[in-house]
């Protein structure tokens, strides 16, 4: 207390000076019309500006919850482009209630864990049986290619087994000519950018930067965009060609998958299994 008196009175003139400073402005404000405007104009741009930083500064702390908002409303949107697709335009159909009919429905999800550099690559997202994830469910990232398949289902989290997989094989086609061929990434390859389709007959005519898409024969809907192609014609030695596609994902940079449930997986399976085994 002592130090803070002695303080005070070694710089008293200038602290006089400061008080008397202070009201002589606000007087001045006060009784002139003119200065009062420039004062309080001044001083409103000055406080706008500091609430439009504050504002940016809490919509940046809120970023979290707006992105997992938008990627539940692309859930939303990408379930009702499916049922308007699935709808037969050859028949006049008025679809009253698409919820009760549409075969796939689309749920987003958070990565919460991804490796795109090993060999068998598998991402954690923040979804799991709580939720309605199965194992075996196909996976889309937010731009609509795909990712990959449901491996492990926990109550609240769910691992994918990624296209980034030797084991992984998606039935695939030539979207321009129909021709079908397996997907495949981790033969001879490293590159996460990169895929091969397999088995494409090498009658049909492939065209570079010609687009791959899923053929829908498995678990993914049809036409789901995969890569477009960059070398039409490995040749394996039989009437088959290997093609490399760049892949239209980035794994390396994925943030929301989108998990597709089937409707009818299960009824499918269950009609499949019952099929005599060939021998």
């Amino acid at each position: 207390m002592r130090n803070l008196w002695i303080f005070i009175n070694r710089y008293n003139a200038f602290f006089l000076f400061v008080i008397f400073f202070t009201i002589g402005i606000m007087l001045t404000v006060k009784n002139n019309a003119y200065q009062r405007s420039v004062t309080f104009n001044s001083t409103n741009e000055v406080v706008g500006h500091a609430y439009e930083k504050l504002n940016i500064f809490k919509k940046y702390l809120n970023l979290g919850d707006v992105n997992d908002s938008l990627a539940k409303e692309n859930a939303k949107l990408n379930t009702a482009l499916i049922a308007l697709k699935n709808i037969d335009s050859a028949k006049n159909t008025v679809v009253k209630d698409t919820a009760n009919h549409v075969q796939y429905t689309y749920l987003a999800a958070r990565v919460i864990k991804n490796s795109v550099t090993l060999r068998n690559n598998f991402i954690t997202i923040n979804k799991g049986s709580a939720d309605g994830i199965e194992s075996g469910m196909p996976v889309i990232s937010a731009g609509r290619g795909v990712v990959g398949h449901i491996r492990d289902v926990s109550a609240h989290l769910a691992t994918i087994e990624s296209l980034l997989n030797k084991d992984a094989k998606i039935s695939v086609s030539i979207k321009s000519t129909k021709a079908l061929g397996s997907l495949v990434w981790g033969d001879r390859n490293s590159d996460y950018r990169k895929a091969f389709i397999k088995d494409i007959p090498n009658h049909f005519q492939v065209k570079l930067r010609d687009t791959i898409v899923t053929s829908g024969f498995g678990s993914f809907p049809p036409g789901i965009p995969v890569g477009t192609i960059t070398n039409r014609g490995i040749s394996t030695g039989d009437n088959f060609l290997t093609i490399e596609i760049n892949l239209f994902n980035d794994f390396s940079t994925l943030q929301y998958v989108y998990v597709i449930k089937d409707k009818l997986a299960q009824e499918q399976k269950a009609l499949e299994s019952a099929l005599p085994n060939e021998q």
